[in-house]
Order: C-alpha cells, then sequence, then structure tokens
C-alpha cells in the first residue's frame, strides 16, 4: 500500500465496527478529511455478527448497507484495514500517530469470484462463527458476505504452503501477492476517535457455569451466530453435543458480570438481549419452545420496557428470580442442570434444560494502559470523558456498556468534538 497523506486537520478514527463507522461518517459528511482504520479484513465489527437488533427485531444488514453506501460515496473518508495504531505522541491539533498495517496478500484487484477459497484445502476456526459447531473457513476467505472491502484474505498460515501457490494460481486477476510485507505508516492528525469496541468476556473464566467441558452451555454472542440462516447451523437451534434441536433453554443472567470475581459492572444490554433471543426461540417453535430466564433483576430501561412486558405475558417465556450457583451435566441426557435457591420461594432447584445461554458481559476489547496511548480510563477500562485526554475522544462502547442506539449517539458526539477541534487548528493556521 502507499503512505496515507494526512495533517493536522485530518480526523483518525480508531475502530471500523459500529461507532467508528458513525463517527467516522459524521465527521466526513460535515466536510473534514478522515481516516478510519480498523484491525480485522473487514468493518462491521460486533454488530455485523448479531441476528437482530433490539427493540425492533430488525437485521443488521439494513443499518450495514446503508452505511457501506455513505461509505463508498464520500471521496473525504479513508479506510485502512488490518491496521492497528501502536503508538501515538503529540497533543491537541497535532498527534504522530504510529500504526503497522498486515498483510492482506490481496490487492484491490479482487472481484471476491472465491476461486482461491476453491481450491484452498486448509481450514481454520472462524472468528466471525466464534467457532460454534466447531465452524471451519477456508485459509482463503471473505470475512463475511456484508464484507467492505469486498476482497478475499489469505490467512497468513497459509504462506509458504502449496495451498497459498494453489491460491494465486487460482487467480484470473493478479489479485494475490504472497509477497506483501508488513508495513509501517505515521500520520500526522489533529483529532483522534477511539472507537474500539468491545469483547465478549471470556466464558472460561467462570468455572461453576462450565462452559469450558459442558458441551451444551454456550455464550449469548455464539446463540446469535447459531441463529442466522447464513451461519454454521443453518439458523436452527441446535445443542453442539448431538446435533438435536434445543426446545428447553435456559438463559443465565449477569454471567460474570457485578461479581467481584469477574467483571464488576453491569453491561446493561444483557437483560434485553435474553428477552430478544426468547423471541428467537418462539418463532423457531412457537408455542413448543421454553425460554427460563435466571436472574438477580431485570435492568430494561425506556422503551425496551416494553420487551419485558411482553415477555412476562408470554406462556413459553418464564423467570425465575436467582443467581445460579453452578451447572452439572447429566450424562446419559447431556443436559445441563443448573443448580441453586429461589429467591422468591426459597427454595433450592435442579432444573435440567436442553441449552444454556450465558448472557456474558461487555469489556473493553484494548487496555489503554498496556497501548500506552495518555487517555484516562475509569477501573473497568472504558474512556472518560476528561479535559486531560485533549483532542482524544472515545465512542460508543469504548466509553461504557451500551446498546446500539446509546453507541451511535455516543459516537455522533465525538464526531463533533473532534470537528472541533479540527475547526480550531483551521482558525489558528488561517485555513
Amino acid at each position: 500500500m502507499t503512505n496515507v497523506v494526512a495533517t493536522n486537520q485530518t480526523i483518525l478514527v480508531v475502530g471500523g465496527g459500529i461507532s467508528g463507522m458513525t463517527a467516522a461518517l459524521e465527521a466526513a459528511e460535515c466536510g473534514k478529511d478522515v481516516i478510519l482504520v480498523e484491525k480485522n479484513p473487514s468493518l462491521g465489527g460486533r454488530v455485523s455478527q448479531l441476528y437482530k437488533y433490539f427493540p425492533k427485531l430488525c437485521h443488521p444488514t439494513c443499518g450495514m448497507e446503508i452505511n457501506l453506501r455513505r461509505i463508498k460515496a464520500n471521496r473525504k473518508l479513508r479506510v485502512i484495514t488490518m491496521a492497528e495504531v501502536t503508538e501515538v505522541t503529540g497533543d491537541t491539533g497535532n498527534y504522530t500517530v504510529k500504526m503497522k498495517v498486515s498483510p492482506r496478500y490481496v490487492n484491490d484487484n479482487c472481484t471476491a469470484c472465491g476461486a482461491c477459497k476453491d481450491v484452498v484445502a486448509a481450514e481454520f476456526e472462524d472468528e466471525y462463527n466464534y467457532g460454534v459447531m466447531d465452524s471451519k473457513r477456508k485459509g482463503a476467505y471473505l470475512p463475511f458476505f456484508m464484507a467492505y472491502p469486498q476482497r478475499y484474505v489469505i490467512d497468513p498460515r497459509l504462506i509458504g504452503t502449496a495451498d497459498a501457490d494453489k491460491a494465486q494460481a487460482a487467480c484470473q486477476y493478479e489479485a494475490i501477492h504472497l509477497d506483501m510485507q508488513e508495513e509501517t505508516q505515521t500520520l500526522n492528525v489533529g483529532a483522534i476517535i477511539w472507537a474500539t469496541g468491545w469483547k465478549p468476556y471470556d466464558a472460561n473464566k467462570i468455572q461453576p457455569y462450565g462452559y469450558d467441558h459442558i458441551p451444551n452451555v454456550i455464550t449469548s454472542v455464539e446463540f446469535e451466530r447459531m441463529l442466522d440462516q447464513m451461519g454454521p447451523t443453518g439458523g436452527k437451534i441446535l445443542r453442539p453435543s448431538d446435533k438435536k434441536e434445543a426446545k428447553d433453554i435456559a438463559f443465565i443472567q449477569c454471567a460474570g458480570s457485578r461479581d467481584h470475581n469477574y467483571l464488576k459492572h453491569c453491561s446493561r444490554i444483557c437483560c434485553t438481549a435474553s428477552l430478544k433471543q426468547t423471541h428467537y426461540v418462539r418463532e423457531q417453535y412457537g408455542d413448543e419452545g421454553k425460554s427460563t430466564i435466571y436472574y438477580i433483576d431485570i435492568r430494561v430501561i425506556d422503551r425496551f420496557e416494553d420487551m419485558y412486558l411482553e415477555a412476562k405475558a408470554d406462556k413459553t417465556v418464564h423467570f425465575i428470580k436467582s443467581k445460579v450457583a453452578n451447572i452439572t451435566q447429566d450424562k446419559p441426557t447431556g443436559n445441563p442442570i443448573l443448580h441453586g435457591v429461589d429467591t422468591e420461594g426459597y427454595h433450592r432447584y435442579s432444573n435440567p434444560h436442553d441449552l444454556v445461554v450465558l448472557a456474558i458481559g461487555m469489556e473493553p476489547s484494548v487496555d489503554f494502559n498496556t497501548l500506552g496511548v495518555k487517555i484516562t480510563v475509569n477501573e473497568h477500562g472504558f474512556i472518560e470523558n476528561d479535559p486531560s485526554n485533549g483532542g482524544m475522544f472515545g465512542a460508543g462502547v469504548a466509553t461504557d456498556a451500551l446498546d446500539v442506539n446509546r453507541a451511535l449517539q455516543s459516537a455522533t458526539a465525538s464526531a463533533l468534538r473532534a470537528i472541533q477541534v479540527v475547526n480550531q487548528v483551521a482558525a489558528t493556521e488561517g485555513g
């Protein structure tokens, strides 16, 4: 790739999820020069992995398509994928940013025809599907069907193998270059928006819930991929242990959240996400399905309360006020058995279910203390809105655990703040 030209009147947006795309578009559509960098091969982030949004239960592909159309049409916005910021120096209005850009091994001649994928034999865990049902992808792959840029990627583990040579030979557009190397870029920018998003809490750490050894205990993000008709199960709710349909499903709230042993904070979205997922069960099975929500308390606010009231009125949805103590497995059936005390009736239970879904929390995807960026974060690692941050601003879930709507509001606010910074630079320099 060629060096990207940027000035102190350029806004850098780090992170190409829904918040980063929104912040970048808002700034670019106000006439500002914007560079959007994303560490993955394509834009979209966690939202692209959802089956449906709440509360309207519409598919995220609609919003993705609109944003991608806006990005393609805006000449003020440049996108760099497979790029990670490694160092930031300077101050408000004059930052020097170093980043490394990993090789894609595929240039922009690619038409996404898939010929390279067809000849490659090697497969790796499909990170887009969170590895659900041991899902795999080829070593030459398109991250997902709406990926932008719409270009294939050669997995670096393929380099030096016969598969890599086959992929290159199969490409009639000379798009595959196996000698691409990691590059270093240095940018001068006036303001930085950190839209680095979130990662699901590692359910392996919650030992009492058996995620690491009970096959039919999965996470809420994995359940989303399972419901997608283009996902690893073709949209069916299946048990990982035996691939049978799961009709009796338990949803455990605050799985690792609001707990001094794991995540101290409340991730806010988990209750609503589980309420949304009970809709999936009803869609699939009608009255034959059963959803049981184990909860400490239900935290739904504003318009989301309607989802709670609707679920309460649904005869297939049951609520048990309890923090589940632990989960064991019934060996003959493979059913997870939830153990605990119902705090409303104060009686012990040992309830079997076909499948357990852990509503895991959100934590920041970037440790800014490790990255060495001088930006204020709270005890949970989220970016604080602090004057000492200068011309650097957090956006979306980099600032707190937020639902999509609030993340977009945060992203728009960060874009306005960044615009003010570069406007002041322009005014000072007479630009």
